[in-house]
């Protein structure tokens, strides 16, 4: 007599085999959505642009955004770590393929890293379509401060888009509104009436830096409406600043200097401090801004570290510089 399995045992072992059936298509569900990359559009200077997000492998030349991947904890597959201040982390991570500097790159690396991003811009923005005939398939994102457009609302768009490229927009946020914090600060703390000036130092010189478009601290005048002690006619973006004289600083006699050390950042061996050059000046000993001592002083590594965060530093410190004058 043929043996016969109860009928509740029968139905109990089909359950469970369709129930086993389900968990094995729900994890295999599971595990393809969990490999389907998604992508998400964005707009850059050159228009729109569709990205992996998040990248599986980046590139990274554009030293306005060192910073903040950095601090998001971005990966990168290679960058331009030649150009990095120390202070960013990435400096001392052996396995990011170096491109160099933008003076003598070597762009082949960046063939080696096989990137789906590079972020591309400022010192690297020239090397643009070299980049795009070496990786064809990369998305290249390029966020410099674009000409005629207010420098502050650029910086914020730079790091707004990189949130969403790299789904941080709430630590992007918090960039936008830390720095939208120091910019109010230092509005409400400077009068008007009060001039301003602002230098560049480098191998012991003082460079001009012109209001508006004058490297890095040009734009400072406009975001917070300050008053020129001295305006030049022609005055250039040169990046070690327009020639002036000490003299001509002097006439001029501004109640504040902005200053920013080139050196600092970049200069190799003995240095003169940019405090030295301009508060042991004895041409400059009379003027209003070092007798009271209202000179500040961008942080060390600006001159390649001009993202938002320098200038949230920089604008709380001249916040801070000026309510001690004002108290």
């Amino acid at each position: 007599m043929p043996f016969r399995r109860p009928i509740a045992t029968l139905s109990f072992v089909a359950a469970s085999a369709l129930v086993l059936a389900g968990c094995s298509s729900a994890d295999s569900d599971d595990d393809t959505a969990s490999n389907e990359s998604s992508t998400v559009e964005v707009e850059d200077n050159n228009g729109a642009q569709t990205v992996t997000s998040p990248p599986e492998s980046v590139v990274a030349l554009d030293n306005r955004t060192f910073q903040t991947l950095s601090d998001w904890g971005i990966e990168l597959n290679a960058a331009a770590v030649s150009l990095m201040p120390d202070t960013i982390d990435y400096t001392t991570d052996d396995s990011i393929i170096d491109i160099g500097t933008h003076n003598e790159p070597d762009l082949e690396q960046i063939v080696a890293a096989e990137p789906d991003l590079v972020v591309n811009g400022q010192r690297f923005a020239q090397f643009h379509d070299d980049i795009a005939r070496l990786v064809p398939d990369a998305t290249i994102l390029e966020l410099d401060p674009r000409d005629g457009e207010p420098f502050d609302e650029e910086l914020k768009r730079q790091v707004t888009v990189l949130g969403e490229v790299f789904d941080k927009q709430d630590e992007a946020q918090q960039l936008v509104d830390d720095f939208d914090e120091a910019v109010e600060r230092a509005q409400s703390a400077y009068e008007g009436a009060q001039s301003v000036m602002a230098v560049n130092t480098s191998g012991g010189e003082i460079g001009y830096l012109a209001p508006t478009v004058g490297r890095t601290l040009g734009p400072v005048f406009d975001i917070l409406g300050l008053t020129p002690a001295l305006e030049v006619e022609g005055a250039s973006d040169d990046h070690q600043g327009d020639d002036i004289s000490v003299e001509a600083i002097a006439d001029s006699n501004p109640d504040w200097i902005l200053v920013m050390d080139r050196d600092a950042a970049v200069g190799e061996g003995d240095v003169e401090p940019a405090a030295d050059i301009l508060e042991n000046s004895e041409a400059l000993a009379g003027v209003t801004a070092v007798q009271n001592d209202q000179i500040v002083y961008m942080p060390a590594d600006t001159y390649t570290n001009e993202g938002i965060q320098t200038y949230t530093k920089f604008l709380n410190d001249f916040a801070d510089a000026l309510e001690g004058a004002n108290s």
